[in-house]
């Protein structure tokens, strides 16, 4: 049941562990998104439990310095590039090609690309670990500490190389979903009758494209520095425009973890308040204006740098500015609740727990746009109780939200709704009782990123109530698995539409065919599902005649990412001038020509039984 193409078979037929790594179906590669978010989760979870034990008490010994510090490293590195970001992305494969009624994404093969470069980049890092040369500069990478005068060892290369990877991954993700929103959505969908998830996943794409390269050049200027002595970031250079880099990529990046989480909220409020999101268009206008607004508040994290009294002054009035459209959007969502017939189920719950996580983050964000104030907690663990409240409280809620709205629609069978409550409220317990013992540290002094601290300096009881949550937090997860585990197997049939949403990803079978939809719908309203008497029902989801012909499966996106992350690696091994890395570069970079060379001349559709010719 293969096509031969070049020296491997290119499987047809659906089924087989084959199938999944050769697979262009969006659908499974949102599977394979979520599932490798959900590892590197545990993982950044363990790192997390591990810096929490090591502070609950004075004096500690679990861990030492050195080993504190690749913690914290890694552990900010993970729960951004390698599980919310891809957590969002798992979502907007599944789902945004149904919610537009298209039968996949633009460029099918680029999107499986870009997760392969995502996995691979994401263990090239972690691989470190096997070399004893875990990351431990911080996940911000402040110059000039990573420069080889201060980070002898090769860890650091593994965190430069191993982010260029998933970043080029992440921006061809960028442009693959841009084209398909704009010229694949179904007839009738005008931009304004988008649902609001698949607006914020447009404007993270558009964030992603604009960011993300200020970020890679950043990161190849490191590279440039640590392995040819160049001079970008070294020591006698001006550390500050690491920092500058940073954070123009850094506070976008921000909105790009939260504007999709904002999206599900939006579109999950309605279905449960069983009315119309109040304000569609001034919830998409403010989406939008965060994410232009957000190019314009990354001095606010360099406020102690020195930058002069224009500087900060300009900084703290744009950053007090853009709380305006996140407020418009926490008064549209209220109205929404106002004098709706809510039902409390498992995603209402995370979306609204979203609501009341994020104000909290957002509020104490605020804040720090007085320079004053901001003085008083930088560094300290109040900053960290606030980005978690934002990135977690925020971000993580919401993203909880999409997995138990689509979950039946995925597997085609419903969550147990029990202990969907049961996650909620202790995950919400852990969370609050975690972070605001570290508000509260932090306003008494607390510094972050240190390792140990005296029982004189009186933050100890703070410190154990901390890592207790942080432990019920944990505790809330594997609630969350077994009920994963249990609904995958034993679970309610969920059937098209268990919720009664409005938008098309309910109007056909659940799971879905692998052509989406039979008959392409035409909308004709925002809401095609409720608005009968518009004529907005969906088609049949059976084609009329016979299947559409969907792109057949490839192997060349996951040899083209395997080939371009050992070439990262080969010149990590190359750093001493070492001939076993430039061997390792040259064959690799072959064998990418290669996987080139065969992507554009392999023909995108193959039918089944029947030789495919380059």
């Amino acid at each position: 049941m293969a096509a031969n193409i070049g020296i491997l078979e290119r499987p047809l037929a659906p089924t087989g562990i084959w199938s999944w790594l050769t697979t262009i179906d969006h659908k499974r590669i949102g599977i394979l998104y979520g599932v490798t978010a959900s590892f590197f989760f545990l993982l950044g979870g363990i790192e997390a439990l591990l810096m929490r034990a090591q502070l609950a008490q004075a004096d500690s010994t679990i861990v030492g310095a050195e080993t504190f510090n690749a913690l914290f490293t890694m552990h900010g590195t993970t729960m951004v590039f390698m599980v919310i970001m891809p957590a969002g992305a798992a979502a907007f494969n599944y789902v945004i090609p149904l919610m537009i009624g298209a039968r996949d994404v633009a460029f099918p093969r680029l999107n499986a690309f870009s997760y392969w470069l995502y996995l691979f980049g994401a263990l090239l890092m972690n691989f470190s670990f096997f070399m004893n040369a875990f990351p431990d500069v911080g996940w911000f990478g402040y110059a000039p500490l990573t420069s080889n005068e201060y980070t002898l060892s090769s860890s650091t290369n593994y965190w430069v190389l191993g982010l260029l990877v998933m970043g080029t991954g992440t921006l061809a993700a960028g442009f693959n979903f841009v084209v398909t929103i704009l010229n694949l959505r179904a007839p009738g969908m005008t931009l304004l009758r988008m649902p609001v998830f698949v607006w914020m996943t447009l404007i993270t794409a558009f964030l992603i494209i604009f960011a993300f390269p200020v970020f890679t050049i950043a990161l190849v200027a490191l590279m440039f520095d640590r392995f040819f002595d160049f001079n970008f970031f070294r020591a006698g250079s001006d550390p500050v425009i690491w920092q500058h880099l940073f954070w123009v990529f850094g506070h976008p990046e921000v909105y790009i973890l939260i504007l999709p989480a904002m999206g599900i909220v939006s579109d999950v409020l309605p279905t449960f308040a069983r009315k119309p999101l109040f304000g569609y268009t001034t919830v998409v206008a403010a989406g939008a204006v965060i994410a232009f607004m957000g190019f314009g508040v990354w001095a606010h994290h360099m406020f102690t740098v020195g930058m002069g009294p224009w500087a900060t002054g300009a900084f703290a009035l744009t950053t007090m500015a853009i709380a305006v459209p996140t407020g418009v959007k926490v008064f549209n969502w209220m109205a929404t609740l106002w004098g709706g017939s809510l039902e409390f189920k498992t995603p209402m719950l995370f979306a609204i727990g979203f609501i009341m996580m994020f104000l909290i983050g957002g509020l104490s964000g605020l804040m720090h746009s007085a320079v004053p104030v901001d003085a008083q907690h930088q560094d300290s663990y109040f900053v960290v109780a606030h980005f978690h409240y934002t990135l977690f409280g925020g971000s993580m809620y919401g993203l909880l939200a999409g997995l138990y709205y689509w979950f039946p629609k995925v597997t085609g069978k419903m969550m147990d709704e029990r202990l969907g409550k049961i996650h909620f409220w202790v995950m919400s317990i852990g969370f609050n009782l975690t972070f605001i013992s570290q508000f509260i540290v932090g306003a008494t002094g607390m510094p972050r990123r240190i390792y140990t601290y005296t029982e004189a300096q009186g933050w100890e009881t703070l410190n154990l109530m901390a890592s207790f949550g942080a432990v019920i937090l944990g505790i809330s997860f594997l609630v969350l698995l077994v009920n994963l585990i249990r609904s995958v197997r034993n679970g309610e049939e969920a059937g098209a539409n268990p919720w009664n949403a409005a938008t098309l990803e309910w109007a056909i079978s659940s799971p879905p065919h692998h052509y989406n939809f039979g008959v392409v719908p035409t909308v004709h309203s925002l809401y095609p599902l409720w608005d009968e008497e518009a004529n907005a029902i969906a088609p049949p989801e059976e084609p009329a005649h016979e299947e559409p012909v969907m792109p057949s499966p490839s192997y060349w996106p996951l040899v083209l990412a395997f080939a371009i992350t050992m070439a990262a690696g080969g010149l990590i091994i190359w750093e001493g001038h070492n001939i076993a890395g430039l061997t390792v570069m040259s064959s690799m970079g072959l064998l990418g020509l290669r996987a080139i060379y065969g992507w554009s001349f392999e023909p995108a559709i193959v039918e089944e039984g029947v030789p495919a010719h380059h």
